[in-house]
């Protein structure tokens, strides 16, 4: 019962974080160029931070077995707690900043770790591919490709 009504907590928040997310990022322009994503801006003083959107809804995507603590798709930063893969025994939790707005791997950084300690290498390193991986699926369906 306890699992259930987590699981339905988690669930229920991440869709509002997901329509919150949508209703800041609709309202934003796309650029044109090499890196022509839809994207969410803000001025921070002098500097203007920028995410990509298709790396921001992979990351919630390939991590959401884990509870969202806080999210800014302005800073592109997302913290979690701990959580279990399904199917996995060991809890990680995870921070992920997405600092561009192109579509590659230099916009990602993701640290994982675990109860005792940080993730292996390879482990992170199969979780910032898998978010790769989809972010460019989410995009070849936005394109219709």
């Amino acid at each position: 019962m306890t699992l259930t009504l987590t699981n339905s907590i988690f669930r229920t928040t991440l869709t509002v974080a997901a329509i919150a997310l949508l209703a800041v990022l609709s309202g934003c322009g796309g650029g044109s160029g090499p890196n022509a994503t839809t994207e969410a801006t803000r001025a921070r003083g002098a500097e203007t931070v920028a995410v990509n959107r298709y790396l921001w809804y992979a990351s919630l995507e390939i991590l959401d077995f884990l509870p969202i603590e806080s999210a800014d798709p302005f800073t592109g930063v997302i913290v979690t707690g701990f959580g279990t893969p399904p199917g996995g025994s060991t809890a990680y939790r995870a921070t992920i900043y997405v600092k561009d707005p192109a579509l590659d791997a230099r916009s990602l950084n993701v640290s994982l770790s675990t109860r005792n300690g940080p993730a292996s290498f390879e482990t992170s390193k199969a979780i910032e591919d898998a978010i790769l991986s989809r972010a460019r699926q989410l995009r070849m369906q936005d394109r219709g490709l």
